[in-house]
């Protein structure tokens, strides 16, 4: 029988990631398995007049990761801490392939992660960070709409 021991839950802080964490404990509970709720903050380049992109100064990243690490940490309860020794991280960089990457080197079982369920011409200007997770993931995804 197949034993679930970390579940990665990627966070965009919107409806669709709230059920999809609502999931994974669902999913850990039995198993007594690690919840790790991981944000990536895409990377904010801004364009300069002469189309030179420019990396935004390090105090605003620190200070986006701050903000974020404060809002994942108020979505996991003293609870989810002790029953799922619960931990939160924050990346910035491409979403899916931030997520991809931890996936792969740290021992995860299974990604649970929100769609929004875009589809036709939002889903073709936006993309879909869950798609292309589920298609580049060495791991099972579960996606939650």
């Amino acid at each position: 029988m197949a034993t679930i021991a970390r579940v990665l839950v990627p966070l965009d802080l919107s409806e669709s990631s709230a059920r999809a964490l609502d999931y994974a404990r669902m999913l850990a509970r039995p198993f007594g398995a690690t919840l790790v709720l991981l944000h990536v903050v895409p990377n904010p380049y801004v364009t300069a007049a002469s189309d030179v992109y420019l990396p935004p100064p390090q105090e605003f990243l620190d200070e986006l990761e701050r903000d974020t690490q404060q809002r994942l940490d108020a979505l996991i309860t003293q609870d989810d801490r002790v029953a799922f020794k619960a931990e939160t991280i924050v990346k910035v960089g491409d979403p899916w392939r931030e997520i991809v990457e931890y996936a792969k080197a740290r021992p995860v079982d299974v990604i649970v992660m929100g769609t929004h369920g875009r589809t036709g011409v939002a889903h073709f200007m936006l993309g879909s960070v869950a798609e292309r997770v589920v298609r580049a993931a060495s791991c099972p995804v579960l996606t939650i709409r």
